[in-house]
C-alpha cells in the first residue's frame, strides 16, 4: 500500500526554526546516548525537500 504524502508549506523563518529544533532534538539525543534515526531522517527529508514560492492572497 502506498503511503500518503503530506504536504508542508513553511516560510523562511518557520523553516530556519525547524531545523534549529531537529538538529538540537539531535544533540539531545547523541548527549543522551540514544539512537538518532528519526531525527536524522526527518531532517533529511526537510533539506532535500523542494521549495516552492506561493503567492497568498488575501480578499
Amino acid at each position: 500500500m502506498k503511503e500518503p504524502k503530506y504536504h508542508l508549506y513553511l516560510s523562511d523563518d518557520e523553516y530556519r526554526r525547524v531545523l534549529q529544533s531537529l538538529i538540537r532534538l539531535k544533540n539531545s539525543l547523541i548527549a543522551q546516548g540514544r539512537y538518532t534515526d528519526g531525527a536524522r531522517d526527518v531532517l533529511c527529508k526537510i533539506i532535500s525537500a523542494k521549495k516552492r514560492k506561493l503567492k497568498i492572497k488575501y480578499i
